[in-house]
């Protein structure tokens, strides 16, 4: 092997590297305790004069939508108000929704279908004067996830005080004596929207946006670009508030809750349109915002672009069983080590970062026995991301619920 091609392939080591490197300190620092950020948000509280709206956008929801309003409603105060997009439904969702005690608009246009739309219908008509005052912050809330107690104060409290983005802890579960498959992907959920962002707080780093859960100054929102198809509308919305500075923080003390589907047909139906979408948009915003945040100097962008660049979890597993093999093959075959080292080292810090994650919060998702069958995990998923190459989703759909 000549000088070029070693240089070439420490230079894919190099490009694995970053976010493997990126992981494991992310978990490395997740281990600081609620105790500590309880101490640190008594110094914030929701102004009392300054009202909230939950938009929660909603398509064919009516058979679960009670446990998610009742949620919410239960942390309101005076002022406050619940707001459903019934977003192209055929079924009882506004009905139930105004039996909850909530507001309800109905959107019909299905040519422009997706989350997105809904929610730019929602901000569109809360700028209106039929909606009343305007509110001083904007909750964007899924209408399959439950907020426990306390956690809508807590949220808005933190945007309140530094007047951005925040995301809430979104945590999904599965239910009782379910598959160990399921459960991977509970734990690896996890890893993804608690220990990773935790340790990127501790960090000083921004997060991510998920989706749900996520609060935002007015001033904010009513500017931001929500009217689109994207199938994961809420990282793009993360990119572009940070490319304009509005960088998200991540609040663990705001916790709320979802299930994944019991059906393989809604479970394969959501991981596509998530992890399809996480890719696709990993391939040009991750690198954009590094670009931005190496042309203005700001770490906080270049973190949350590395962060972005992330693959799902079976996917990184993948890619570094692959490179340390095939850099065995080369040490035997042309008896260079040094590639083999570096890809060894990867592993074992990326292997680090998942019994870190498995220790300090995988209570009650998979064993540790079961954490060794984590590589046959990854190979199931491999039909997935050939998909992504031929045969990408790019179209926004929902997943079946339990019972449909």
């Amino acid at each position: 092997m000549n000088g070029v091609m070693r240089s070439v392939w420490l230079a894919v080591h190099a490009l694995i590297a970053v976010p493997v490197v990126w992981v494991w300190l992310q978990t490395l620092f997740a281990g600081r305790s609620t105790k500590a950020f309880s101490e640190q948000a008594d110094d914030q509280s929701r102004p009392h004069d300054q009202a909230l709206v939950v938009l929660i956008p909603a398509h064919n929801e009516g058979r679960g939508l009670v446990p998610t309003l009742e949620s919410l409603r239960a942390q309101l105060r005076d002022g406050d108000r619940l707001l459903v997009v019934a977003d192209n439904c055929q079924d009882d969702t506004a009905d139930v929704a105004r039996e909850c005690g909530a507001l309800v608009i109905e959107r019909r246009d299905t040519s422009r279908r997706g989350k997105g739309w809904a929610l730019d219908f929602g901000v569109q008509h809360l700028k209106s004067q039929a909606a009343g005052p305007t509110p001083a912050f904007v909750m964007i809330f899924d209408a399959d996830c439950v907020m426990l107690p306390g956690g809508v104060d807590r949220v808005v409290a933190h945007c309140a005080s530094i007047q951005r983005p925040v995301q809430a802890m979104t945590l999904m579960t599965v239910a009782p004596g379910s598959g160990m498959q399921q459960r991977f992907a509970e734990f690896a959920w996890r890893m993804k929207n608690k220990a990773r962002p935790l340790g990127g707080r501790n960090l000083g780093a921004p997060c991510q946006l998920t989706g749900t859960g996520m609060v935002f100054p007015w001033s904010i929102i009513v500017k931001a670009p929500l009217a689109s198809s994207n199938i994961v509308e809420d990282m793009q919305m993360g990119v572009d508030l940070a490319l304009k500075g509005h960088l998200p923080r991540f609040e663990p003390l705001a916790i709320l809750t979802s299930k994944f589907p019991d059906s393989s047909e809604g479970a394969q139906s959501q991981r596509a349109r998530w992890e399809h979408g996480h890719m696709a948009t990993l391939l040009h915003a991750g690198p954009q915002l590094v670009a931005a945040g190496v042309r203005r100097l700001s770490p906080a962008l270049i973190i949350m672009g590395i962060d972005l660049m992330v693959p799902p979890l079976a996917l990184l597993v993948m890619a570094l069983v692959g490179l340390v093999l095939i850099d065995l093959a080369w040490w035997a075959f042309w008896g260079w080590a040094t590639a083999s080292w570096v890809s060894l080292g990867l592993l074992s810090m990326f292997t680090m970062a998942i019994l870190l994650t498995w220790w300090r919060h995988g209570e009650g998702t998979i064993t540790g026995r079961e954490l060794l069958m984590a590589p046959l995990y990854a190979l199931r998923k491999i039909p997935l991301y050939v998909a992504f190459v031929f045969k990408r989703q790019t179209e926004w759909v929902r997943a079946k619920r339990d019972g449909e």
